[in-house]
């Protein structure tokens, strides 16, 4: 029945997450949750060098505890237990830690691709129903909520749906076709995303370096490898994607230093444009928009995701709570109140963080350095910064 129906467009980690966490509702509840992803993640995880990964905070590991995937997940998470910041050039820098914070770690870096694994297998086939690989072609609305026109391997399909949740991405095609208009704050800079290995063991410590150039960051991955994002002008940028290996690594040493040792190796490098991007609806009625096609961040504060996850899990707190019929809009609109203070404050943080580590000039390095210097010498300040970054300030 329509009515007990859901469909999830976009099947990665935020889609995922979001199924996993309204499974045991679907099934007190007989609902049908349509999972719909066009990339098939395959039956079997297989490591690469050059894979993806994400920073997860410590509050996103708590989710994935009380989802019971964590300790699938935790196998090949490598924890953050000190992230030092710093700038080039400058005095001033801070050093974050696990221990001072009573926790065991930060965060952890983990492989998007086995995140994917465990999530897919934590998920019941009685009550998730998986369209994979299948394309969400277009979104109608109708009088109990939407019709969804699909494109996959048994032809053409047509799913009617109390509610649909679009998790397709930053570039949503489907919400652009409905009408639904983003906000769009260019930073005129380039993500580089690359993984590279350091002559040193990293010890679990994550490192934030602030350049003229642009801020880095050198997050810890299982096999001593280290996950990169350089942030550089685009032209800058892809000067550097397209350089050999050995120039490639002679400049990151010479951004970086020595702190790790000499870089020994790179993989495939990658290019991102950045932007702060932010739908200006997130939900109608029988509709939520979720994950980067809610919102998209700087990838330097490694916000983005950990935000997601919350969201995704607030969604399925609100409707699992509610008496209501799936696609509520009153429901959808208490999800959106619910989540509206962690989302202003979170990208907030991302963006004044992004701006006043890619300015240039000399005089706000400067004032940077000496803020640095202050956050290390003051206790409280330096305690919310870390309860920022590991997704448990206040909200």
């Amino acid at each position: 029945m329509s009515d007990h129906a859901l469909a999830i467009v976009g099947g990665g980690l935020v889609g995922a997450s979001l199924a996993l966490a309204l499974q045991p509702a679907a099934r007190e509840r007989g609902w049908t949750i349509h999972l719909i992803e066009p990339l098939a993640p395959g039956a079997e995880y297989q490591p690469s060098y050059d894979a993806r990964s994400t920073a997860l905070s410590y509050g996103s590991r708590q989710i994935y505890e009380r989802l019971g995937v964590w300790p699938q997940i935790a196998e090949r998470a490598e924890p953050i237990e000190r992230i030092h910041v710093s700038e080039r050039g400058r005095y001033g820098a801070t050093r974050l830690e696990a221990a001072s914070e009573g926790v065991p770690a930060l965060g952890y870096v983990v492989e998007n691709a086995w995140v994917g694994h465990c999530l897919w297998r934590a998920l019941d086939d009685e009550v998730v129903v998986r369209h994979c690989p299948a394309r969400a072609e277009r979104m109608l609305p109708t009088a109990a909520g939407y019709r969804i026109e699909l494109n996959g391997e048994a032809g053409d399909v047509a799913l009617d749906v109390a509610l649909a949740v679009l998790a397709d991405g930053g570039r949503s095609a489907l919400r652009e076709s409905l009408g639904i208009a983003v906000s769009v704050r260019a930073y005129e800079q380039t993500a580089l995303i690359a993984n590279v290995t350091p002559g040193h063991i990293h010890g679990g410590e994550a490192f934030e370096r602030f350049t003229r150039q642009g801020p880095m960051a050198l997050l810890p991955l299982p096999e001593g490898r280290c996950a990169l994002v350089w942030t550089r002008a685009q032209d800058d940028a892809a000067r550097l994607a397209g350089l050999p290996e050995g120039a490639f690594l002679a400049e990151l040493q010479d951004a970086f230093g020595y702190r790790l040792g000499a870089f020994r190796q790179v993989g495939a490098r990658h290019l991102y444009p950045l932007s702060l991007i932010e739908s200006e609806e997130q939900v109608r009625s029988g509709l939520v928009v979720l994950g980067n096609a809610a919102h998209s961040l700087h990838p330097i504060a490694g916000q983005g995701y950990n935000l997601s996850l919350r969201d995704a899990v607030g969604l399925a707190d609100s409707l699992i709570e509610s008496d209501a019929p799936l696609g509520q809009l009153s429901v959808l609109q208490a999800y959106q109140a619910r989540q509206r203070l962690d989302q202003m404050l979170t990208v907030g943080f991302s963006d004044q963080v992004t701006r006043l580590f890619g300015h240039s000039g000399r005089t706000v390095s400067a004032a940077r350095s000496l803020g640095l210097v202050g956050l290390d010498l003051l206790p409280p300040a330096k305690h919310w910064f870390a309860r920022q970054a590991m997704g448990l300030g206040e909200r």
